[in-house]
């Protein structure tokens, strides 16, 4: 079976940086899709952060410019680099991965459960 693995999330000041990972274990024949997505309290899980098979990446207009994902393929493992963090990037932090498992040639998606990441002073 698959499963996603988080890990780094914490309690960092304002404009303090702190690097999530996520690790994929299981029979993995390739991940297509890695992702992080953030859920604040009383707001709708989003989208922070993409990066596909190919390396290319997207973020969310929020933390552009601030965040980095970057994936090792070797390790099946995303890595989320955040830089300048604001007392809003406080949020349950999610991995995602859409991955294709060993013996089929379909896409599953797949979650982990989740890393609190709080940004106050």
């Amino acid at each position: 079976q698959v499963q996603l693995a988080e890990s780094g999330g914490g309690l960092v000041q304002p404009g303090g940086s702190l690097r999530l990972s996520c690790a994929a274990s299981g029979s993995i024949v390739s991940i297509n899709v890695m992702a992080w997505y953030r859920q604040a309290p009383g707001k709708q899980r989003e989208l922070v952060a993409r990066i596909i098979s190919s390396g290319s990446t997207n973020y969310a207009d929020s933390v552009k410019g601030r965040f980095t994902i970057s994936r090792d393929n070797a390790k099946n493992t995303v890595y989320l680099q955040m830089s300048s963090l604001k007392p809003e990037d406080t949020a349950v932090y999610y991995c995602n991965a859409d991955l294709v498992r060993y013996g089929s040639s379909a896409t599953f998606r797949y979650w982990g459960q989740g890393t609190q990441v709080t940004v106050s002073s």
